[in-house]
């Protein structure tokens, strides 16, 4: 009878665990008892990262809103459906049905949750359940909406990534330049981006510019302008350069360690003296813009080599913070991998999904690129698969034959230590029978310096 019993609950647990519909359960004190993998593609975070602990501390990571939905259900003991926005760009329709013990007390909540896209007649009941929230003022039920969109853009769970907002967020509401080093496609320019729109400053312009993409004859004009009949070409008018545009508000000059020794001058006095002169012109102008620099390049190194100005180098950097590459922030693979489904799906009008092992070889893959490279992969995979879900074969070979190499070099990495092992097992079990290094030398076949060797690596 126990074994049936068993087996029933293994059943029952199989079929929740493969659900479409993400299935959430709290218990009378808030606690999660259990959530499927649907939670996975809507949040981001997998069932082991949530069960267990209180709803209100999932939630106050920001990964939906409105944050906390049960107490207007413990307060009316009713069931009711709402409309929820993810971290990861999914809109949920979530109902909540409360489960009564025999006193008819609330005894645990379940939570059923499914993408909005696939549903089609249901605003009419969103509208009521809303005018309900609303005229019961549930608490809890509010968020920062700065907040609620995870960092303006960040999709992270990494904690280098978090103090690395905190941190630069510090310095840009401070006034302070920043300076973002990092490897190509590691979000950079996202970072200013967000804590652009944190600061005192998001009302005022920001401006951005990649150093590498403008020639340098260009790029000064760019910069500082210029006045009438600067040069061969100019507009009659003169031209306004991106320093003034961005006063008062943000200066993103990407990829700063692309720019000419000269140009390098120029920009210090700006950090300097908040002055600079246009191209052509006399006239000193002023600037209370913030810059924030950003390198794909390790700068110190240019400054050893001469490249780069020293002086610079330092203004530059009052408060430096260096971006990991995704393959050491892993938990944000598979985030960053569903936030970019959503958006691809949503631009080309697709409802697209991911299998399992698509997303267990995403794992083993080095990610060279970056976010930009997943991002760029999977906007290929939504418009070239044929079918709804994204399977092994959708994948391109240029993918398959890196993770094919991966499992090469690995299995030769087996193989040596294999037959490491196997040697030591040899020189160690004939020492212990010949208690002799000349006679475990000789049934070795090699010199006694040799077999001494051996023996005293292995011992």
């Amino acid at each position: 009878m126990d074994n049936n019993k068993t087996d029933h609950e293994c059943l029952y647990k199989k079929i929740l665990d493969n659900s479409y519909d993400e299935i959430f359960v709290v218990d009378v004190n808030d606690i999660i008892i259990y959530v499927n993998e649907a939670s996975v593609k809507h949040y981001g975070l997998h069932p082991d990262e949530m069960i267990g602990k209180p709803v209100s501390e999932i939630a106050n990571k920001g990964l939906w809103y409105p944050r906390n939905i049960h107490p207007y259900t413990y307060i009316t003991k009713k069931g009711f459906t709402v409309e929820q926005k993810t971290v990861l760009g999914k809109t949920l329709v979530t109902t909540v049905v409360p489960v009564f013990d025999e006193n008819g007390d609330v005894d645990i909540l379940v939570q059923n949750a499914r993408d909005k896209t696939q549903l089609v007649d249901f605003e009419s009941e969103l509208s009521k359940i809303r005018k309900l929230l609303e005229n019961n003022s549930v608490q809890d039920n509010t968020i920062d909406n700065k907040h609620s969109e995870e960092q303006n853009g960040i999709i992270t769970y990494n904690n280098k990534i978090k103090k690395i907002l905190k941190l630069a967020q510090k310095a840009v509401s401070a006034g302070s330049t920043l300076l973002i080093l990092g490897e190509s496609g590691t979000g950079k320019g996202m970072l200013a981006k967000a804590v652009y729109k944190n600061s005192n400053r998001s009302d005022r312009p920001f401006i951005t510019i990649n150093c590498a993409a403008i020639p340098e004859n260009l790029l000064e004009s760019e910069l500082f302008g210029y006045e009438e009949g600067a040069f061969s070409g100019a507009v009659k008018s003169g031209k306004k350069g991106l320093i003034e545009l961005a006063n008062n508000g943000v200066l993103f000059l990407d990829e700063i360690s692309e720019t000419s020794l000269a140009i390098q001058a120029k920009l210090l006095h700006v950090l300097q003296d908040k002055t600079y002169y246009s191209v052509g012109g006399r006239e000193v102008k002023h600037t209370n813009a913030i810059i924030i620099a950003a390198s794909n390049k390790d700068i110190k190194e240019q400054v050893r080599q001469g490249y780069f100005r020293e002086d610079l180098y330092y203004r530059l950097n009052v408060v430096e913070v260096e971006l990991p590459p995704l393959r050491e922030r892993r938990e944000d693979l598979r985030p960053l991998t569903y936030f970019f489904i959503n958006k691809f799906n949503e631009k080309y009008g697709y409802k697209k999904e991911i299998c399992k092992e698509c997303l267990e070889l995403f794992d083993k893959y080095e990610w060279p690129g970056n976010v930009r490279e997943l991002e760029n992969f999977i906007e290929r995979l939504i418009i070239t698969s044929e079918d709804r879900i994204i399977e092994r074969d959708d994948l391109p070979e240029f993918f398959m034959d890196s993770i094919n190499e991966l499992k090469y070099n690995e299995s030769l990495g087996s193989l040596e230590k294999m037959v490491e092992d196997y040697q030591k097992k040899i020189v160690l079990d004939i020492y212990r029978k010949q208690k002799s290094i000349r006679k475990t030398a000789e049934a070795l076949g090699v010199s006694k310096s040799k077999a001494a060797r051996l023996i005293n690596k292995y011992k």
